[in-house]
């Protein structure tokens, strides 16, 4: 307490031990032993102010920091509340005084932690977000700023559905408050292909790949989210899916071309040469039976020719059918791949079950080509490698989908094993199946057989005659 004019101090034991004077020693002092010497004549003037305003009371030191010294010369920061009253025509000054250093070495510790996290998150190269229980912005990084065209200043207090397109955000909305409600602590909100941010500058709307957590501190919720732009990503699997697309349409195209080739090749094998060949091998025939007994040699070099011709004849059959069995065009898939299964059974001598439903059914050229490659493949296959006892082939001929399974109890193979060089007949039937939209599985186990399945979906376009 000090008396105006005679500045003479009064204090309690709290302020002996802020000021480490002894309340003897310094009572009846001048305050100004009290003040740093720089600010004494601008606190003088102050309390000259103060007391001649007439205001009762008033708080210091909450806009700059105040400074007050101890008896060993030593300052430290102080917040004041001081406060008149008169005794008779004596005016008298109560002073409040809070030595705030350790708030201070705690808000300037408090702001180096904020300005090293901002400058974190700053050097992240996603953007981070921080909201609200209100989904109202509370922090806002530079990658933030860049991806939504919106400065941080602007952001912080903005609600977060401000940076999502208007037709997308009572989904967004629903997905905040369901994951706080849910308790889980982090989420991927749903890939880059359901979430969608919006530029404040332009209106512009991108995808982005995000993910969201929760952390409630002092009985308040935040959600924080990273996001990343993924606009040239998204590009990038549009164009590969459009390559693919067009890929599969060359390869089918191509297919097509091929098979229609290799039917050509067996029809002209089979109508020209073969004719040929049958005519010549007549001809032989004639000429064996109207030579005369005696011509001993022309005889045996007729047997030879009609005995050579009889395997050229039987070759270009053969030739004509691996390239492509005419039945296959003529009857229908139905009798060509019944014509497979009897060509194994001969070659192989192992026995080969066929069952086909819905027999009635019409198949499109290329599905009836694609199921008769993939059995005709698999059949090889087998009798090449499988050593098999029983083989099972089975045809489910649909409006909408065929099924194909064929199915041995030979050797097996392990499917990590490296392909061998030049084998590419799984492949195939993969392949075969992927230019049509279907899709081909492969089981097998080392002495368990294996298992083909393929699916091959029937569109309308594939109906239409």
């Amino acid at each position: 307490e000090v008396e105006l004019g005679r500045h003479r101090i009064q204090e309690n034991a709290a302020a002996e031990k802020a000021f480490q004077w002894p309340r003897g020693d310094i009572l009846g002092q001048p305050l100004d032993q009290l003040i740093p010497a720089p600010m004494r004549e601008a606190h003088r003037n102050h309390v000259r102010l103060f007391g001649n305003a007439g205001t009762t009371a008033r708080h210091l030191g909450r806009q700059t920091v105040l400074a007050a010294v101890r008896r060993d010369g030593s300052e430290f920061p102080i917040e004041v509340s001081i406060s008149q009253h008169m005794e008779g025509h004596r005016q008298f000054f109560t002073a409040i005084l809070r030595d705030i250093t350790e708030r201070l070495q705690t808000e300037s510790l408090l702001v180096r932690s904020e300005a090293r996290l901002q400058g974190i998150l700053d050097s992240a190269m996603d953007s981070i977000v921080i909201a609200d229980a209100d989904q109202n912005i509370v922090l806002f990084n530079a990658a933030a700023e860049a991806m939504f065209g919106c400065p941080r200043d602007a952001a912080v207090g903005m609600p977060l559905t401000a940076f999502v397109p208007a037709h997308a955000r009572a989904k967004h909305m629903d997905h905040v408050r369901r994951f706080g409600n849910d308790g889980t602590v982090s989420r991927r909100m749903g890939g880059a292909r359901t979430v969608t941010g919006r530029r404040l500058d332009d209106g512009h709307e991108f995808p982005i790949d995000a993910s969201i957590s929760q952390l409630t501190e002092r009985g308040a919720r935040f959600y924080t989210a990273i996001l990343r732009d993924v606009s040239a990503q998204a590009e990038a699997e549009a164009a590969l899916k459009q390559s693919k697309e067009d890929l599969q349409q060359l390869s089918a195209a191509a297919d097509v071309a091929r098979e229609q080739e290799k039917n050509r090749i067996a029809r002209e094998l089979h109508d020209e040469l073969g004719q040929s060949l049958t005519m010549l091998q007549m001809d032989v025939a004639w000429c064996r039976d109207k030579m005369q007994t005696a011509e001993a040699q022309l005889a045996q070099r007729l047997d030879r020719m009609a005995t050579l011709l009889g395997v050229t004849v039987a070759a270009t059959r053969r030739i004509a059918a691996d390239l492509r069995p005419l039945l296959l065009d003529d009857l229908g898939l139905i009798p060509a791949v019944e014509w497979l299964v009897e060509n194994f059974i001969q070659r192989t001598g192992t026995p080969c079950e066929l069952a086909i439903s819905n027999p009635g059914m019409r198949v499109p050229e290329a599905h009836s080509t694609a199921v008769f490659r993939v059995v005709q493949e698999a059949l090889t296959n087998i009798a090449k490698h499988a050593e098999a006892r029983h083989v099972e082939v089975a045809l489910d001929l649909g409006s909408t989908a065929i099924s194909v399974s064929i199915r041995d109890d030979g050797n097996g193979f392990d499917r990590n094993d490296p392909r061998k060089a030049g084998s590419f007949g799984l492949i195939g039937l993969r392949e075969r199946a992927y230019l049509l939209g279907g899709e081909a599985s492969i089981t097998s186990e080392r002495g368990q057989g294996t298992v083909i399945e393929v699916m091959l979906p029937i569109t309308r376009e594939a109906q239409t005659p």
